[in-house]
């Protein structure tokens, strides 16, 4: 008989879904509470298991949206392991082939010394990292004695996890025409975590920190180079060519933050188009300098003066100001 494997209620306030991923395939056979998927809400992740054993078909793939109560997949519980059919047809064979183990057995025995070694303590270093990874213990082969986990046998589950989550999110990842960004799905639980932390910028009192920084060097640099830079460029080398300078650096070492959140996507620009604030008599604007990772010092210099001059004269334009994605604020001398 074909078993339902439908969505469960997850929570108040939770109607769908998304089933990041299969643990087992169609055509697998599973057992009583074997892990079938994995299913992200906005608010939790947690791993779906057989109620019966049997025969899995899937019904949806990976990285579809689900609602609560939809059937995910069946399980035939009428179908038995292959294992058992093997067994049968191995005791009509001779007596002299029946002293060799059969590779069902085989697995049997490693079925069972994996049991055992999910059964036996764990280590304080390999508890750790079970515990902080959220992995399950039973799931891992352990190779060390008696079948015992080892720290090496977490970790490469560990990276194991790691690298299908990867595959994953690579099917997600959608690149631009220009190449100019790349737009990915984020999940549920990113999506909720996004929501609630613009809602305490607006609820909270913001902190601003402050780190010194030294700058000794860069004073040392403009003060040897400023005559010849200004004679051969036209402009003077100020400090905040090397921030903007600083910030690509960062951006590029961290990508993550040279991006943003668009309605469920996540939007990661491959550009950097630096917004400066400027002060002016009627208020602080931000122009922005575009393609900043390909200019020099000079011609950051160049576009920074410009914009300044065309600020307080209130000749910017409103392009002007649109499309940064990192901004620099000047908190005066």
């Amino acid at each position: 008989m074909a078993i339902e494997v439908k969505i469960p209620a997850v929570g108040e306030s939770i109607t769908s879904g998304v089933v990041s991923a299969w643990h087992k395939k169609s055509g697998d056979f599973v057992n009583e509470g074997e892990t079938l998927f994995t299913l992200e809400t906005d608010k939790v992740s947690t791993e779906i298991v057989a109620e019966k054993a049997g025969v899995l078909e899937t019904k949806v793939s990976e990285g579809r949206e689900v609602k609560i109560g939809e059937v995910v997949a069946t399980i035939d519980d009428s179908k038995r392991p292959p294992e058992e059919k093997k067994e049968e047809k191995a005791k009509k064979k001779e007596p002299q082939e029946k002293k060799k183990e059969s590779e069902p057995e085989k697995k049997a025995t490693e079925e069972t010394e994996r049991k055992q070694s999910a059964e036996k303590p764990l280590s304080p270093a390999v508890r750790r990292i079970v515990e902080e990874e959220e992995l399950g213990p039973e799931k891992i082969p352990g190779t060390g004695k008696g079948g015992r986990l080892t720290k090496a046998d977490v970790l490469a589950a560990v990276q194991e996890r790691g690298k299908a989550g990867e595959k994953m999110e690579a099917r997600e990842v959608e690149p631009s025409a220009d190449g100019r960004f790349v737009r990915k799905k984020i999940s549920p639980l990113r999506r909720k975590i996004a929501q609630q932390l613009v809602m305490a910028q607006h609820t909270a009192a913001i902190l601003t920190t402050f780190n010194e920084c030294d700058m000794s060097a860069v004073q040392e640099l403009r003060s040897k180079s400023q005559e010849e830079f200004t004679k051969k460029n036209g402009v003077k080398l100020g400090l905040m060519s090397f921030f903007v300078k600083a910030c690509v650096n960062a951006l590029k070492a961290v990508p993550v933050v040279n991006g943003r959140i668009e309605d469920d996507d996540f939007i990661q620009n491959n550009f950097y188009d630096i917004g400066v604030a400027v002060g002016t008599e009627r208020g602080l604007v931000v122009p922005v300098v575009r393609d900043a990772d390909k200019k020099s010092f000079a011609d950051l210099e160049r576009d920074i003066f410009d914009y300044a001059s065309r600020a307080r004269e209130g000749k910017l334009k409103i392009e002007d100001l649109q499309g940064g994605t990192f901004t620099i604020t000047n908190g005066g001398v």
